[in-house]
């Protein structure tokens, strides 16, 4: 049954995890909230049991600092793209490395899987996207147009569209099932930063202006403009029912918006450092990870919704 989105979200836990010896550029959670998968400059990939703390495995083989990572839906696989120009895509039972993506020609900056598990799609400094095959390693396309660097992508829950944001401040939405040109979205005054799609077909964008912004792609209409943090916003996510959506501040705060009409129902108060990423689990939790200084523990923060 639908919860009223404006109930409390009451803050349960907190945990901290081991340190990286490198800044912390990105963490994220597994589909079933069961793992945390953190990347650092030191360029390592760590593998953490989100519910005891405990390190599941340490994935190395990347030559500069790893700046993003991301599971597959079925949580058989996990990527990463990193400074030295390439993507990896590997076994998450392992850790171990089951192919090396090459075709960019800078830092690869996000790195996304479809839902279908089929394609991954990367983007970084050259500003191209690459849309990749998962399962040959080959690339199947390119997308340019961005004209300044890509820093997040995302694809959409049936796996026909990809968005990527980036430094031009703009949003670019690719059709991949059509020959139709992509579809720009413009209204951000700072680097776009994180990205994520609904269930609905909605897409919500964070970025360094301190807004989110909650669009429908394929109309290029903005729905929410949602001027909500003081600091950039290094995280979006919506609910499973994308009945509201979480934002996540580099001034340590989260807050919640009823996608109703765009208020903001919760503020939260987070991590002492910047909130790096925020899910919801299948139970409706909101979970949030962050901290990105190296002399700081990465810390996981649980409410119950």
């Amino acid at each position: 049954m639908w919860r009223n989105p404006a109930e409390d979200f009451t803050k349960v836990g907190v945990r901290y995890f081991s340190r990286h010896k490198g800044e912390v550029n990105c963490c994220v959670f597994s589909p079933d909230c069961q793992i945390l998968l953190t990347c650092s400059d030191d360029c390592r990939l760590h593998l953490w049991n989100a519910k005891t703390g405990q390190l599941l495995a340490k994935a190395s083989g990347h030559e500069g600092p790893v700046k993003s990572c991301v599971f597959s839906a079925d949580c058989v696989l996990f990527a990463s793209a990193s400074h030295d120009c390439s993507v990896r895509i590997w076994l998450t039972a392992t850790a171990e490395c089951a192919r090396v993506l090459t075709g960019h020609r800078r830092s690869v900056e996000t790195v996304s899987f479809s839902p279908d598990g089929k394609r991954l799609i990367s983007g970084g400094w050259d500003k191209d996207a690459i849309l990749w095959d998962v399962q040959n390693g080959e690339i199947a396309q390119i997308f340019a147009g961005h004209t300044d660097a890509i820093q997040s992508s995302a694809f959409s829950k049936d796996s026909r569209l990809a968005a990527t944001g980036s430094w031009d401040y703009t949003v670019k939405v690719w059709n991949l099932h059509t020959e139709e040109r992509e579809i720009t979205l413009k209204g951000h005054r700072g680097n776009v930063v994180s990205l994520c799609f609904s269930a609905s077909g909605m897409l919500a964008s964070g970025s360094w202006d301190g807004t989110a912004r909650v669009w429908l792609p394929r109309t290029a209409a903005a729905i929410f403009v949602l001027e909500c943090h003081r600091a950039w916003v290094r995280g979006v996510a919506f609910s499973r029912d994308g009945l509201v959506l979480a934002s996540a501040g580099e001034n340590d705060t989260v807050r919640i918006w009823d996608m109703s009409n765009g208020k903001c129902i919760k503020r939260l108060q987070a991590q002492k450092d910047a909130t790096l990423s925020c899910t919801f689990a299948p139970s409706g939790a909101l979970l949030t990870a962050g901290s990105v200084d190296p002399s700081q523990e990465p810390e996981l923060w649980h409410w119950d919704y």
